[in-house]
C-alpha cells in the first residue's frame, strides 16, 4: 500500500529545498567576500571542518564570557576571536559546498540549525555564569530567540522561505553588536539608559533584544499565516 500524499509531505519539502530571505545590512559585500574566499579554500577543508569550527567557537564565546566575569583583560579578547571564527566558519560552509556544487540541502540545514541552538544556549550560559547577565534574563532571551527559530522552521517547511535576517538585522549584525558590548565589559560594562541606573549592560541588552524578538516573532507568525490562509482558502 502506498504511502499518502500528505504523509510523505515533509520528505518531499525537505527534500526540494527551500527560499533563503536575506536582507541584512551587510549581506551583499559579505556574500561577495564570502564567494571570493570559498574559491581560493584549500582543498582538504571541506564544509564539515568549517561547521565543527563554527560549534567549537561558539562553545568559545560562552567559555570567555565565563572568564571576563572574573578576568575581563583576557576573556573579552577571545569573545571577540571566537564571534570571528564563528562568523568564518558559519558563513563559509554552506558557501564553500555551493561553489564546489557539493550541497546537502537537508543536512546543511539540518546540521546548521543544531548548532545555532546549541552555540546560542552556550553564549548565553557563559554570559549567566559570568556575572555580567542575570540567569533569569539570559533564560528569556534564549526562549524568545527560540520562539523566533522555531517559527522560521515552520515556514521554511510551510513555505519554503527561510528568513535569516529582519529589519536589516541579520547573524552578522548580531554577532557584531555582541563583540561591541563585550569590548564594553573592559570599561565596567554597566549603562544609564535614559539617565537611569546604572545597569548591566548585558541586562539591558538581553531585554532589549528579547522585546525586538517577540515582535519578530509576532509579525512573521501573522505574516506567514495570512500567506497561507489566502494560498489554501478555495471557498
Amino acid at each position: 500500500m502506498k504511502p499518502s500524499p500528505a504523509a510523505n509531505a515533509p520528505a518531499v519539502a525537505a527534500s526540494a529545498g527551500h527560499t533563503r530571505l536575506h536582507g541584512s545590512l551587510l549581506a551583499g559585500p559579505e556574500k561577495r567576500a564570502l564567494v571570493w574566499m570559498a574559491g581560493r579554500m584549500p582543498s582538504w577543508i571541506n564544509s564539515d571542518h568549517l561547521s565543527a569550527l563554527g560549534f567549537l567557537s561558539m562553545a568559545g564565546v560562552g567559555a570567555s564570557f565565563w572568564l571576563a566575569g572574573s578576568h575581563p583583560a583576557a576573556g573579552v579578547p577571545l569573545v571577540v576571536a571566537c564571534l570571528v571564527l564563528n562568523w568564518f566558519g558559519d558563513s563559509m560552509d554552506g558557501t564553500l559546498a555551493r561553489v564546489r556544487n557539493r550541497q546537502r540541502p537537508r543536512y546543511g540545514f539540518y546540521l546548521d540549525h543544531v548548532i545555532d541552538i546549541a552555540g546560542t544556549a552556550m553564549m548565553l550560559a557563559g554570559l549567566a555564569l559570568s556575572g555580567h547577565m542575570a540567569p533569569l534574563i539570559a533564560a528569556v532571551t534564549l526562549a524568545a530567540w527560540l520562539l523566533v527559530m522555531g517559527e522560521s522552521f515552520l515556514a521554511t517547511w510551510a513555505r519554503s522561505l527561510f528568513r535569516m535576517s529582519f529589519l536589516w538585522f541579520g547573524p552578522t549584525e548580531l554577532r557584531i553588536l555582541v563583540g561591541i558590548g563585550a569590548l564594553m565589559l573592559l570599561g565596567g560594562g554597566m549603562v544609564r539608559p535614559f539617565g537611569l541606573g546604572p545597569y548591566r549592560l548585558f541586562d539591558v541588552g538581553g531585554l532589549c533584544a528579547s522585546a525586538g524578538l517577540v515582535i519578530v516573532f509576532a509579525v512573521n507568525a501573522v505574516r506567514n499565516a495570512v500567506a497561507l490562509y489566502r494560498e489554501e482558502t478555495r471557498w
